[in-house]
């Protein structure tokens, strides 16, 4: 997949999620940790395929890896929880974009400190840099969401849900009509 296709992809996605979370949404766990542990593995792929990475590299990502992991939890602080239709329900804030913004500028200027002091650009992913970021966050709100004793949301059905059903009816409709 091209680079500038994937990083399309991947920034509707945050956009989404981001708006998402502006207007409120339940908690339930594989929307909470889906998109960060798959964003994450799609960065930590990103790195192994663009060649092996130097020692140095390693250590821009895994310093990278932390400073986002941070952030995202001081994201997933300022996360606002409560109790709607017996469910967690969880509500970015104000003080939420702040700690965005800070976060951006802090990956920018980390990103410019690393590529000028050597690293690869190819180490950098954009996508492990918002999977880490949203790992963070939602370790913090799952932590909270356990504290507080509030249920999270059944999981919504998935589109793919009885899929291998569907799959099987038209497999078997087509072998009925391939005998005729």
């Amino acid at each position: 997949m091209r680079a500038w296709l994937l990083v399309t992809v991947i920034a509707v996605a945050a956009v989404a999620v981001v708006v998402k979370r502006l207007i409120g949404e339940p908690v339930n766990l594989r929307d909470l940790f889906g998109p960060p542990v798959v964003l994450t593995a799609l960065g930590v792929w990103s790195v192994l395929e663009a060649g092996e990475p130097d020692g140095a590299d390693v250590g821009w990502v895994v310093g990278g890896c932390l400073i986002g992991l941070g952030l995202g939890a001081l994201r997933g602080a300022t996360v606002a929880l409560s109790r709607r239709d017996g469910v967690l329900y969880q509500r970015y804030t104000g003080r939420t974009f702040l700690v965005v913004v800070l976060a951006l500028l802090a990956s920018a200027l980390y990103g410019l400190l690393a590529g000028r002091l050597g690293m690869h650009e190819a180490a950098r992913p954009v996508n492990l840099s918002i999977g880490v970021g949203f790992l963070g966050e939602a370790l913090v709100i799952g932590g909270r969401g356990l504290r507080g004793g509030t249920p999270f949301a059944p999981e919504r059905p998935s589109p793919l849900d009885g899929y291998a059903d569907r799959v099987d009816r038209l497999t078997d409709r087509i072998d009925r009509l391939l005998r005729r």
